[in-house]
């Protein structure tokens, strides 16, 4: 089992964007949303009648989201793809709830025994179930909660844990200002892959988001990784291993904790949006990285009910990803 893990779990580290390395999780750090996908890949404080901002912050859910219905795809870098759906639906004046599903896909591997020896190919994949809930505390202030069970299958090994986020946000209609602050991953495995217990990513994250008078253009900056200041990356020796490296220099490890977002959206109706993540290129230097790299774009249509976005990122030259969205909202059809 530890020669699988040591050989499937690499690969699941670099297609979630270069994290800390340190979790077998790191697969749940991967956004739902195109909007938010075109953002950096993270943003706790959008605020859009989106029903998959609820994956970033269950505080962005609200009554507002009523009866709507979304699905979600991803090619992601090789040959995974990820796919979801979501419902939200509201639950009263001033709460939600909602209810989703995910599924990823890293596509087929070849498997070896603890000798090197090839046997079967198999297909490594996750299951992601989530129940979200949240309530208006105050016309400005509301706080959500997200449950997640998440299941797991490597090979012949499974593995079940359960997580949970705990978000606030607070919303400024008059200034077009909104604050969020996210607990995410708190939680941890119930069944093991073998004798020992891996962790979740947990991770505490801060979301500005400020739109600029009538125009329609706003800035957003969100700080995540929060639990930890030094963060690792990867570098190739001249013998080709890899080892962790640690940035010395305070401006370079600060940066790495930023996600910078420019969106324009001239009426609810149409957004774009772009992102520059630096612990993003920065990860990527090892692996060719070209001069997208750490950069992403989305857009977003709605027409009466229906919605749809997407979102592109290239983090070095041999591999890009693309997400789409497409949404329904039930309620305007009625």
């Amino acid at each position: 089992m530890r020669f699988i893990l040591a050989t499937v779990l690499p690969v699941f580290a670099f297609a979630a964007y270069g994290q800390t390395g340190r979790s077998a999780y790191d697969f749940l750090t991967i956004p739902t949303s195109s909007h938010v996908y075109g953002l950096g890949g993270t943003n706790i404080a959008v605020i859009d009648d989106d029903v998959t901002l609820v994956e970033q912050n269950p505080a962005l859910l609200g009554p507002e989201i009523d009866r709507q219905v979304a699905f979600s795809y991803m090619h992601y870098m090789g040959s995974a793809n990820f796919a979801g759906a979501r419902f939200g639906m509201a639950a009263g004046d001033y709460a939600a709830w909602a209810a989703g599903i995910r599924y990823l896909s890293y596509g087929e591997m070849t498997g070896y025994d603890q000798n090197g020896m090839e046997t079967e190919s198999f297909t490594p994949s996750d299951i992601v179930v989530e129940g979200s809930y949240s309530h208006d505390f105050t016309y400005r202030l509301r706080g959500g909660i997200n449950v997640k069970g998440v299941y797991s299958n490597y090979e012949s090994y499974s593995a079940f844990a359960l997580a949970a986020d705990v978000g606030l946000n607070y919303y400024n209609e008059e200034r077009d200002l909104s604050l969020s602050v996210v607990f995410k991953n708190m939680g941890g495995q119930i069944k093991r892959f073998e004798e020992s217990y891996d962790r979740l990513p947990f991770d505490i994250q801060l979301g500005w988001m400020k739109v600029f008078s009538d125009s329609g253009f706003s800035l957003s900056v969100t700080a995540l990784h929060l639990t930890r200041w030094d963060l690792p990356y990867y570098e190739h020796t001249e013998e080709g291993l890899k080892e962790v490296k640690l940035k010395s220099n305070f401006g370079k490890n600060l940066f790495r904790h930023l996600i910078f977002g420019a969106q324009y959206q001239p009426s609810d109706r149409f957004y774009i949006d772009l992102a520059y993540n630096y612990k993003t290129r920065s990860d990527m230097s090892s692996y060719q990285r070209n001069f997208l790299s750490g950069f992403s774009a989305g857009l977003g249509i709605k027409v009466r009910s229906f919605s749809i976005g997407a979102a592109y990122s290239m983090p070095h030259k041999s591999a890009s990803t693309i997400m789409l969205n497409v949404g329904l909202n039930i309620a305007e059809m009625l």
